[in-house]
């Protein structure tokens, strides 16, 4: 597994925080995964910047407007921040996905949006997701994907068992983190 000690982008529902087929329309309704919040803290102290990357057409779907999206990512930065960690910028899309737009995951608008923001080559950088969808993405710009089976990721890797042989699975965010810091120390 390829690494860059510098910057790792993360998926949110299902990676950092449960997944609800209703959408997580509030902030009451964004409850971590256990240990992802850890994992994000053990990145911050190794030095790591940390983006999110996160489709969000419940908002184009009326279900929840731009500044509830934003009081939900408050309490996530501030759940993480409580614990040492740091995400440094959230990337999202709005949109539905009959808009196409390039935004939303598999399209690569997101990663671009982190690239142009950064100045930043994503080849290498590493990106987690528990969504095809968020794999493919990663791909397509050159970053590392790993798929935990948190969220979607147990269905992703049943409906597409080659990736267990094309790219790293874990059990979790965090069990992905102590693996990456881990091998980071053997280098």
């Amino acid at each position: 597994m390829a690494k860059n000690p510098a910057f790792i982008i993360l998926d949110r529902d299902g990676v950092i925080n449960f997944e609800s087929k209703d959408y997580i329309k509030t902030p009451e309704e964004w409850l971590p995964i256990p240990g992802s919040l850890q994992a994000i803290s053990l990145l911050t102290k190794a030095g790591y910047t940390i983006a999110v990357a996160t489709n969000q057409s419940g908002v184009g779907r009326g279900f929840y407007t731009e500044a509830d999206l934003a009081l939900i990512h408050q309490k996530m930065l501030n759940s993480i921040k409580a614990l040492g960690g740091n995400v440094d910028k959230v990337f999202y899309c709005p949109h539905l996905p009959d808009d196409h737009c390039s935004c939303r995951k598999p399209g690569i608008g997101l990663f671009e949006q982190i690239a142009d923001y950064y100045q930043l080559d994503l080849r290498g950088i590493i990106a987690i997701g528990d969504s095809l969808r968020d794999i493919k993405a990663a791909l397509k710009v050159g970053c590392e994907p790993i798929l935990v089976l948190t969220g979607n990721g147990e269905q992703t890797l049943l409906n597409n068992r080659e990736l267990a042989d094309e790219i790293p699975v874990f059990p979790d965010l965090l069990t992905a983190v102590q693996k990456l810091l881990q091998e980071e120390q053997h280098v």
